[in-house]
């Protein structure tokens, strides 16, 4: 294939297919609009699946690098409710299919595995616009312009790719996380490290209210919560997020009669508390094929986070990188067979999930892999 493709996005799912790609002699580049690889946190830790982010980064020949950056004992699972009392706890003994890692170093070495010239950083994309015979037209800001015959939209929620293939955007699903971290936990916090255990601690109420904290044990004894609230946005927007202090305070109001080795997620961090509200596209969202774009990851099928987002999106990176590889000279059959498999699989994995799953439904996944109501 003579075609060089254009990414959007330098996301997991972004630089996967970049690196498919480059395996297969494809030119391919990236834009990003972030302005280097260290312009923000990349997030928390993520387990990767063996049934499909691990098929992606095997596509990618980085395996062996994977495996240099987990985290040993993070699968480790432990469920309390609201006042500490331990409902389930599984051990890491190393059998585990979907071990965790950070996000960042993921991420770094997908860069690391890339020429240095494929991701162009600091392209912001701001327009998209159709042209004639397939190619498609991308400005960025500060006024940069590409024309490209195969356009690919790895740019996330917000994506400036999906309007050429769909008017859907999404909607808010009626709940947020609220992010806040404890750093040196053990020695600062240990009631409420050891509460968290060696890798990740869901506490929440039985009454079904969606309230609920995940925390996860990162790195040099870091503890990062998702506090979960099912409020309008419009009850958020009441609270100044830039008073730590206030923000917290009002957070834990909703937390009242936990017991505080829990609270103590919300309460006791240095830093301001993080608003995430949660949009997805409706499940099942797909398009009509329009030659020469396509998407990949939450552009495609955004969804509430389930655990499965991350993995989807490599594993649809992967899945494309190979179709065009096996289709050199017929673009849209490589784009059909792709889109082929990438609705029915994000359509199933959307569909499972919960707003506000019970106690049993989350025992009953961590036993046996049961996802209903999770």
């Amino acid at each position: 294939m003579h075609t060089p493709v254009t990414i959007i996005g330098a996301g997991l799912g972004g630089l996967v297919l970049a690196r498919v790609l480059h395996l297969h002699g494809i030119p391919v580049t990236v834009h990003e609009a972030e302005s280097s690889p260290t312009a923000r946190s990349q997030g928390g830790m993520l387990d990767i699946h063996d049934y499909n982010g691990q098929l992606a980064l095997k596509a990618a020949g980085l395996m062996d690098e994977f495996r240099g950056i987990v985290l040993e004992g993070r699968q480790a699972i432990r469920l309390l409710d609201r006042n500490g009392t331990v409902l389930f706890d599984k051990a890491d003994d190393g059998t585990g299919e979907s071990p965790e890692v950070q996000r960042g170093e993921l991420r770094q070495i997908l860069l690391d595995a890339l020429p240095d010239d494929t991701v162009r950083w600091g392209h912001k994309a701001t327009g998209v616009r159709a042209l004639t015979e397939g190619r498609h037209e991308v400005t960025f800001a500060g006024g940069a312009v590409v024309v490209t015959n195969l356009l690919v939209g790895a740019d996330g929620a917000w994506s400036r790719v999906r309007p050429l293939l769909s008017d859907t955007t999404p909607e808010y699903v009626g709940r947020s996380f609220v992010e806040t971290y404890l750093h040196d936990a053990d020695a600062q916090h240990p009631a409420t490290a050891k509460a968290v255990g060696g890798g990740t601690l869901a506490a929440l109420d039985p009454d079904g209210n969606g309230k609920w904290l995940v925390a996860h044990r990162e790195q040099s004894g870091v503890l990062r919560t998702l506090v979960t609230l099912a409020k309008p946005q419009a009850w958020f927007a009441t609270i100044d997020f830039t008073d730590a202090a206030a923000a917290a305070a009002r957070i834990v109001e909703e937390y009242d009669g936990w017991a505080p080795e829990l609270t103590a997620l919300i309460t006791a961090g240095r830093t301001a508390p993080v608003l995430r509200p949660l949009h997805a596209l409706p499940v099942g969202h797909r398009w009509e094929r329009v030659p020469a774009v396509t998407l990949l990851g939450d552009a495609a099928h955004l969804s509430t986070p389930n655990g499965e987002g991350a993995n989807l999106a490599m594993l649809d990176g992967a899945e494309l990188g190979e179709a065009l590889a096996a289709h050199p000279d017929d673009i849209e059959t490589a784009l059909t067979s792709y889109e082929q498999a990438l609705f029915p699989r994000s359509a199933a994995a959307a569909a499972e999930v919960a707003h506000n799953p019970t106690p049993q439904d989350l025992i009953n996944f961590f036993t046996n892999g049961d996802r209903a109501g999770i």
